[in-house]
């Protein structure tokens, strides 16, 4: 019988974006942050770097105030040695301040590092990768 995996564990890294929807509409942080190495870098909304996840964690925590409910589909994914460049296309359904509708959608960039146990974890997470950096 194999052993009880976490569901914040990756074992293909093509599949590190579904993780992350799935973390999401969890609506816990500790799931989202599960999938990161503790001093990986993601990049904020305003482009500044946020490296380890004590500086970022409290961004995430915005995000998932937003109680939407997200999909995150990999677009592509090229694996090197024990890395791999992923690029995604998410789409998050949630509602405005005034209860209407709102869909926020995007394409992310991310690198991600194979552990010591076979699994994925985020190394570098650009949820704006699509977007021009100033």
């Amino acid at each position: 019988m194999k052993p009880s995996i976490p569901a914040s564990r990756v074992w293909k890294p093509e599949e590190m974006n579904a993780a992350f929807a799935d973390a999401y509409n969890s609506g816990d942080i500790d799931q989202v942050l599960a999938l990161y190495e503790p001093n990986s870098i993601h990049v904020h909304s305003n482009g500044s770097l946020e490296i380890g996840i004590h500086s970022f964690r409290h961004t995430l925590e915005e995000l998932l105030l937003l109680q939407g409910k997200m999909v995150s589909t990999n677009l592509y994914c090229i694996p090197f040695e024990n890395i791999a460049m992923l690029r995604a296309h998410f789409i998050l359904h949630t509602v405005d301040p005034d209860g209407k509708p709102l869909v926020l959608q995007g394409y992310t960039s991310e690198i991600v590092r194979q552990q010591p146990d076979g699994s994925w974890m985020y190394i570098v997470d650009h949820p704006f990768g699509s977007d021009v950096m100033e």
